[in-house]
């Protein structure tokens, strides 16, 4: 069975065709990698300001025992301070971010039930 050649017409649109199918799969794919960096660079932040506020702390409380003389009770105040300072910016900055997300419309996806962690 012998097929017709395609007209020079027919094969331009056809290649335009498969040339826009592909830019849209490329977009949306650019579109996805740059929203979840986005989401990674959020995660990021949280757990920065977590490990900065309790490091800022204990270089508080350190600070203090030096001028004072009063070890280690001003470390361990500076710590727990410190450690609830940053508790408090990480609860502020998800809440931002879920007020972004509301606005946005985005809505969570459920995660399912793992039944095999109660096994063991």
């Amino acid at each position: 069975m012998s097929t017709q050649p395609e007209s020079r017409e027919e094969a331009v649109a056809r290649l335009n065709r498969s040339a826009s199918e592909l830019e849209a799969r490329t977009t949306s794919d650019k579109t996805a990698d740059a929203v979840a960096q986005a989401v990674a660079g959020k995660a990021y932040r949280i757990v920065a300001e977590l490990i900065g506020g309790v490091l800022v702390g204990l270089g508080l409380g350190f600070v203090i025992d030096l001028l004072v003389g009063s070890s280690p009770w001003g470390l361990i105040g500076g710590t727990l301070f410190g450690f609830a300072v940053s508790i408090w910016m990480a609860w502020r900055t998800t809440k931002r971010l879920q007020a972004e997300a509301d606005a946005a419309g985005v809505v969570p996806k459920s995660i399912p039930f793992d039944d095999e962690d109660e096994e063991r």
